[in-house]
């Protein structure tokens, strides 16, 4: 799995169409100018479209649990556009949409 390193700028919506945005990331490790996202950062969802009839209710949080095998960012594997992630309450992953494209992790 391999793909663009993921950052603070780029655009990450839920599966409903909401925005998703990464809560802690680096401080140190900038790519495209932007800070890079580690996987430990948690990602909140805002302006999830989802309204279920069971009431367990829209896309609030995300984590990702698949990343980056071979780059770390502060210790931590980076998240990269491959990777996989699941939002919650819904269970559904977060998509990807545009980052920058200069630098690729593995």
């Amino acid at each position: 799995m391999s793909g663009p390193i993921l950052h603070l700028g780029a655009s990450v919506t839920c599966s409903h169409g909401g925005q998703a945005l990464p809560v802690s990331p680096s401080a140190r490790v900038l790519v495209g100018g932007q800070p890079a996202v580690a996987q430990t950062s948690p990602w909140t969802v805002a302006g999830c479209g989802f309204v279920p009839p069971g009431g367990n209710g829209p896309c609030v949080t995300a984590n990702y649990v698949v990343a980056a095998t071979r780059v770390l960012i502060d210790g931590a594997p980076a998240v990269l556009m491959s990777s996989t992630s699941i939002c919650s309450p819904t269970g559904t992953p977060l998509i990807p949409v545009q980052a920058q494209t200069r630098v690729v992790g593995m």
